[in-house]
């Protein structure tokens, strides 16, 4: 398993999302919450620890422990969300042995919960329109 740097993860999420005009906020284990409008003058940090306060952590039993995976097209790696459209985790592939919908999902399952508990923010792209 490897450990990426904040300013590769920016890169990764970079390349994943689509649509210049979407701001987004990227946690310590990969996890990105994507803020496609904004209010003018909000901080989007704060935004997005909101947003990940309340759907990051895991619940077994609950629609927070579902999740789906979406191979990345260009790879490589997956994007894994769960139960907020505007939340997903990225998974490289040097992350995980398997590479199995379960096994990726389950792993960043893991990683969405550790950063819905630790709330560390290591980049903000801010696209708002000036």
């Amino acid at each position: 398993m490897s450990f990426m740097s904040d300013d590769n993860l920016a890169d990764t999420w970079r390349r994943i999302i689509l649509g210049d005009g979407k701001s987004w906020v990227v946690f310590a284990h990969g996890t990105c919450v994507v803020l496609p409008d904004p209010e003018p003058g909000v901080d989007l940090a704060a935004q997005a620890v909101e947003i990940l306060r309340e759907y990051g952590p895991v619940h077994v039993g609950s629609p927070s422990a579902d999740f789906g995976t979406v191979t990345l097209d260009p790879g490589p790696g997956w994007a894994v969300y769960g139960h907020h459209n505007d939340v997903l985790t990225y998974v490289g592939p040097d992350e995980v042995s398997d590479d199995s919908d379960l096994a990726v999902g389950l792993y960043g399952r893991h990683k969405r919960n550790r950063d819905g508990h630790e709330l560390t923010v290591v980049h903000v792209e801010d696209k708002r329109a000036r």
